[in-house]
């Protein structure tokens, strides 16, 4: 005698088993973004918040390890080279981001602007610095701001009367050169995501201010800066971490020589793990600036968040 087939059960287990089978494929699809970020990201963070209580120098393997407490965020706390690092950063981030906030609205208001002709070529033009290899920049900028008198730089500040400027060990000549390098890679970055942001402006808001009899600074006021809100907090936020993540540009600006007049917080690290050897000293300054990281981009999106109200 056959056994008799229950057609409820097999109707409630079958759907069951169905979604549990895209579930399965779904999260095979995505796991290997969640595996490379736990490998290259999540685990590199979480031993680097390990390491800054250490003592370890990299070289004689993870049992060679010493724990310290506190004591390399007390000597980073003490090393006026640090303080000397934080401070350029945060000279080159008020020289170099803010201004390229600024010029990216304008620039973005005036590729929108009905009376701008080849707006294509023109966009185009302003993102190629972006895509612009950063070593290329660096090199580039580096031969243009040269310290004898046939540099660019140096040429256009003689046409004033002013004495050539050694841009490389001047204290102010290495930031001014930097900043500069930073403004112009990636104010076409931000001109684009702002131009964007104006695109998605209704017309119909424009044209009734119009009828209201609203003046230009009176709509870029009362309507094009408050729908911007959004996008200046996101460009504020990128901006402000890039900054004071500065890297590349005085590395290859500066050299190896990691001067003081143009060395950053992660130079500062970077020369701390792999020059010096000090991997502790180094987890713990990188402790240090993802809390001032916090803290200022925490300060600057309470900022941008009220502007436009």
């Amino acid at each position: 005698m056959e056994p008799k087939i229950n057609t409820q059960q097999v109707r409630k287990k079958s759907p069951l088993r169905e979604k549990t089978k895209e579930s399965i494929s779904g999260y095979l699809y995505i796991s290997p973004f969640f595996i490379l970020f736990g490998v290259f990201g999540l685990f590199p963070m979480l031993f680097s918040f390990y390491l800054g209580f250490q003592k370890w120098n990299g070289l004689g393997g993870f049992g060679s390890m010493e724990f310290v407490g506190f004591q390399n965020f007390k000597w980073i706390l003490t090393d006026q080279l640090f303080w000397t690092s934080l401070s350029n950063t945060l000279i080159m981030w008020v020289m170099g981001t803010i201004p390229q906030l600024l010029v990216g609205i304008i620039l973005a208001y005036s590729l929108n602007s009905v009376l701008i002709k080849m707006k294509t070529f023109f966009r185009v033009s302003i993102f190629m610095p972006y895509v612009t290899s950063t070593v290329a920049v660096a090199i580039i900028f580096g031969i243009m701001f040269n310290n004898q008198d046939f540099g660019l730089f140096n040429i256009i500040v003689g046409l004033f009367g002013i004495d050539p400027v050694a841009w490389g060990t001047n204290w102010w000549g290495v930031k001014i050169a930097i900043s500069t390098m930073v403004f112009w890679r990636w104010v076409g970055y931000n001109t684009i995501i702002y131009l964007a942001g104006l695109q998605a402006i209704p017309n119909d808001l424009y044209e009734a201010a119009v009828i209201d009899g609203a003046t230009v600074r009176q709509k870029i006021q009362y309507i094009t800066i408050p729908m911007l809100r959004p996008i200046i907090i996101l460009t504020v936020f990128t901006s402000t971490i890039g900054a004071l993540q500065l890297f590349t540009e005085p590395l290859i600006f500066i050299g190896r020589s990691y001067r003081e007049e143009g060395i950053t917080v992660v130079l500062y690290l970077y020369r701390e793990a792999f020059v010096n050897n000090f991997f502790g000293t180094a987890s713990a300054a990188a402790i240090i600036l993802f809390i001032i990281i916090i803290l200022i981009s925490s300060i600057n999106v309470l900022i941008a968040n009220r502007i436009g109200r």
